[in-house]
């Protein structure tokens, strides 16, 4: 009886862990999702070291692994949403980036100012580090791009560090199947310089 009643004990906690695990992936494939920030493109929003919870539902579902949607492959993300989406030249990384064009939008960069709809276009989160304006040659890309129509199911994404972000302006429109979630939070911060967690940000809303 003694034996019957461990290999019982037993069975209720592999059934217990298996049943947490389960949900913890369900969770984590299409609740939120935790992402470390890897280089400087987002700053001052999301700095180096950053690690963000994302939502996964706001625009649509998408199947671990993949880039295909379950439902919500139309879902259309809000001007200045920070986005989570799969980069098209490699699939195996993601990116994070702010949407600044939309579909039907016309989008240009002129001396490093964002024009859409041959309107100029800021939201106070842009930082500029480097004073160059690049006109001519391969890096004039970067301050000057446009006028570019944004097709119907893609949209335009940069990074908040202008100068130091690749992006839309490099490799091209995004789709928005690729988009996986919105950035949520911030919810542990470390500093590499300094070797030590930036508790100030802990917590913080990304906006």
């Amino acid at each position: 009886m003694l034996t019957e009643k461990k290999k019982s004990q037993r069975r209720e906690w592999i059934e217990a862990f298996i049943i947490a695990l389960i949900l913890a992936l369900f969770i984590r494939a299409f609740i939120l999702h935790p992402y470390r920030i890897p280089s400087s493109s987002m700053e001052d929003t999301l700095l180096k070291g950053d690690h963000i919870m994302a939502t996964k539902y706001n625009y649509g579902m998408t199947l671990p692994f993949t880039t295909k949607k379950i439902w919500g492959r139309d879902i259309i993300p809000a001007r200045g949403d920070i986005i989570i989406f799969t980069y098209p030249k490699n699939k195996s990384l993601d990116f994070v980036k702010r949407v600044i064009g939309l579909p039907g939008d016309t989008v240009q960069i002129s001396h490093k100012k964002v024009y859409i709809n041959g309107r100029e276009y800021a939201m106070g989160h842009e930082k500029y580090t480097d004073n160059r304006d690049f006109t001519q040659g391969p890096s004039s890309i970067r301050d000057n791009t446009g006028p570019l129509k944004i097709k119907p199911g893609y949209v335009f994404a940069m990074g908040d560090n202008r100068d130091q972000s690749y992006d839309s302006r490099f490799w091209g429109q995004l789709p928005v199947e690729y988009i996986k979630g919105k950035a949520g939070i911030i919810y542990f911060s470390w500093d590499n310089i300094l070797g030590r967690p930036r508790f100030s940000r802990i917590g913080s809303l990304i906006k």
